[in-house]
Protein backbone atom coordinates (compact mmCIF):
# COMPACT_ATOMS: atom_id res chain seq x y z
CA UNK A 1 0.00 0.00 0.00
CA UNK A 2 1.17 3.16 -1.27
CA UNK A 3 1.02 5.51 2.42
CA UNK A 4 0.93 9.85 2.03
CA UNK A 5 4.80 9.52 2.72
CA UNK A 6 5.24 7.45 -0.21
CA UNK A 7 3.05 10.02 -2.26
CA UNK A 8 5.09 13.22 -0.70
CA UNK A 9 8.28 11.49 -1.49
CA UNK A 10 7.45 10.27 -5.29
CA UNK A 11 7.97 6.46 -4.25
CA UNK A 12 5.97 3.70 -6.32
CA UNK A 13 6.30 0.16 -5.18
CA UNK A 14 8.90 -0.77 -7.59
CA UNK A 15 11.36 2.16 -6.14
CA UNK A 16 14.10 0.42 -3.84
CA UNK A 17 13.57 3.31 -1.03
CA UNK A 18 9.68 2.07 -1.35
CA UNK A 19 10.51 -1.59 -0.81
CA UNK A 20 13.79 0.04 2.09
CA UNK A 21 10.61 1.61 4.12
CA UNK A 22 9.04 -1.65 4.10
CA UNK A 23 11.80 -3.29 6.56
CA UNK A 24 10.73 -1.25 9.35
CA UNK A 25 6.55 -1.51 8.47
CA UNK A 26 5.88 -0.65 12.12
CA UNK A 27 7.86 3.63 11.10
CA UNK A 28 5.01 3.29 8.12
CA UNK A 29 2.35 2.46 9.37
CA UNK A 30 3.67 4.60 12.43
CA UNK A 31 3.70 7.85 10.11
CA UNK A 32 0.55 7.23 8.57
CA UNK A 33 -1.39 7.11 11.92
CA UNK A 34 0.37 10.52 13.36
CA UNK A 35 -0.66 11.90 10.09
CA UNK A 36 -4.28 10.73 10.24
CA UNK A 37 -4.25 12.07 14.04
CA UNK A 38 -2.62 15.26 13.52
CA UNK A 39 -5.03 16.41 10.48
CA UNK A 40 -8.10 14.32 11.16
CA UNK A 41 -8.51 13.40 14.61
CA UNK A 42 -11.57 12.13 16.35
CA UNK A 43 -11.87 14.79 18.57
CA UNK A 44 -10.29 17.96 16.87
CA UNK A 45 -10.02 20.23 20.34
CA UNK A 46 -11.79 22.62 17.93
CA UNK A 47 -9.41 22.82 15.56
CA UNK A 48 -11.03 21.26 12.61
CA UNK A 49 -9.60 19.27 10.54
CA UNK A 50 -10.03 22.60 7.72
CA UNK A 51 -8.22 24.62 9.98
CA UNK A 52 -5.48 22.06 10.61
CA UNK A 53 -4.97 21.08 6.74
CA UNK A 54 -4.64 25.06 6.18
CA UNK A 55 -1.97 25.23 9.23
CA UNK A 56 -0.30 22.07 7.03
CA UNK A 57 -0.51 23.59 3.73
CA UNK A 58 1.48 26.72 5.19
CA UNK A 59 3.99 25.18 6.56
CA UNK A 60 4.71 22.77 3.74
CA UNK A 61 4.92 26.34 1.77
CA UNK A 62 7.38 27.95 4.71
CA UNK A 63 9.34 24.98 3.72
CA UNK A 64 9.69 25.13 0.13
CA UNK A 65 7.82 21.27 -0.30
CA UNK A 66 5.80 22.17 -3.63
CA UNK A 67 4.70 18.13 -3.27
CA UNK A 68 3.67 18.62 0.02
CA UNK A 69 1.65 21.81 -0.62
CA UNK A 70 0.00 20.68 -3.69
CA UNK A 71 -1.41 17.33 -1.72
CA UNK A 72 -2.49 20.00 1.15
CA UNK A 73 -3.93 21.72 -1.86
CA UNK A 74 -6.09 19.30 -3.02
CA UNK A 75 -7.28 17.74 0.57
CA UNK A 76 -7.86 21.71 1.27
CA UNK A 77 -10.16 22.35 -1.23
CA UNK A 78 -12.21 19.02 -0.50
CA UNK A 79 -13.44 20.63 2.34
CA UNK A 80 -14.44 24.15 1.28
CA UNK A 81 -12.59 26.53 3.32
CA UNK A 82 -13.44 29.85 4.03
CA UNK A 83 -11.46 32.76 2.79
CA UNK A 84 -9.72 33.29 6.02
CA UNK A 85 -8.61 29.59 6.07
CA UNK A 86 -7.23 29.95 2.75
CA UNK A 87 -5.72 33.08 3.20
CA UNK A 88 -3.85 31.74 6.37
CA UNK A 89 -3.29 28.83 4.28
CA UNK A 90 -1.48 31.07 1.44
CA UNK A 91 0.88 32.54 4.43
CA UNK A 92 -0.85 35.82 4.44
CA UNK A 93 -0.07 37.61 8.14
CA UNK A 94 -3.21 40.22 7.83
CA UNK A 95 -5.62 37.71 10.05
CA UNK A 96 -8.30 38.36 12.72
CA UNK A 97 -7.44 36.71 15.84
CA UNK A 98 -6.91 33.98 16.86
CA UNK A 99 -6.05 32.97 13.30
CA UNK A 100 -2.81 35.79 13.55
CA UNK A 101 -1.44 34.06 16.75
CA UNK A 102 -1.66 30.94 15.19
CA UNK A 103 -0.03 31.46 12.41
CA UNK A 104 2.32 33.57 14.24
CA UNK A 105 3.40 30.91 15.97
CA UNK A 106 3.26 28.09 13.33
CA UNK A 107 5.67 30.44 11.17
CA UNK A 108 8.22 31.22 14.30
CA UNK A 109 8.19 27.16 15.07
CA UNK A 110 8.80 26.11 11.43
CA UNK A 111 10.95 28.57 10.49
CA UNK A 112 13.21 29.50 13.77
CA UNK A 113 12.03 27.05 16.63
CA UNK A 114 15.21 27.78 18.81
CA UNK A 115 13.19 31.57 19.33
CA UNK A 116 10.27 30.38 20.56
CA UNK A 117 9.48 30.58 24.29
CA UNK A 118 6.90 30.74 26.83
CA UNK A 119 5.66 33.66 26.00
CA UNK A 120 4.86 32.21 22.89
CA UNK A 121 2.85 29.57 24.33
CA UNK A 122 1.06 32.59 26.38
CA UNK A 123 0.42 34.31 23.71
CA UNK A 124 -1.61 31.48 22.26
CA UNK A 125 -3.85 31.36 25.62
CA UNK A 126 -4.45 35.04 25.13
CA UNK A 127 -5.57 34.39 22.26
CA UNK A 128 -8.33 32.01 23.78
CA UNK A 129 -6.46 28.72 22.99
CA UNK A 130 -7.10 25.97 25.93
CA UNK A 131 -4.58 23.61 26.81
CA UNK A 132 -5.51 20.87 24.61
CA UNK A 133 -5.66 22.82 21.79
CA UNK A 134 -1.86 24.35 21.99
CA UNK A 135 -1.12 20.58 22.75
CA UNK A 136 -3.14 19.96 19.38
CA UNK A 137 -1.49 22.83 17.58
CA UNK A 138 1.81 21.63 18.48
CA UNK A 139 1.90 18.26 17.09
CA UNK A 140 0.26 19.26 14.24
CA UNK A 141 3.32 21.66 13.61
CA UNK A 142 5.60 19.25 14.97
CA UNK A 143 4.45 16.36 12.32
CA UNK A 144 4.18 18.40 9.37
CA UNK A 145 7.80 19.53 10.09
CA UNK A 146 8.64 16.03 10.45
CA UNK A 147 6.89 15.27 7.26
CA UNK A 148 8.65 17.55 5.21
CA UNK A 149 12.08 16.36 6.20
CA UNK A 150 11.98 12.68 5.45
CA UNK A 151 9.65 13.38 2.27
CA UNK A 152 12.83 15.38 1.31
CA UNK A 153 15.12 12.71 2.56
CA UNK A 154 13.43 9.51 0.75
CA UNK A 155 13.69 12.16 -2.78
CA UNK A 156 17.17 12.47 -1.92
CA UNK A 157 17.48 8.77 -1.77
CA UNK A 158 15.23 7.90 -4.90
CA UNK A 159 17.60 10.11 -6.58
CA UNK A 160 20.53 8.55 -5.88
Amino acid sequence: MIDAMDKAAGLSPDDAVFGARRFRPEFVEGAELCRLSVLAPKTDQGLPPVLRLALARRMAALNKDQVLVEGYDAELASLGPTPAQLTLAHGDTDLEEPLATIARHTDLVTMTPSKAARSDIERLELAGLTNPQIVALSELIAFVNFQTRVAAGLRLLRSA
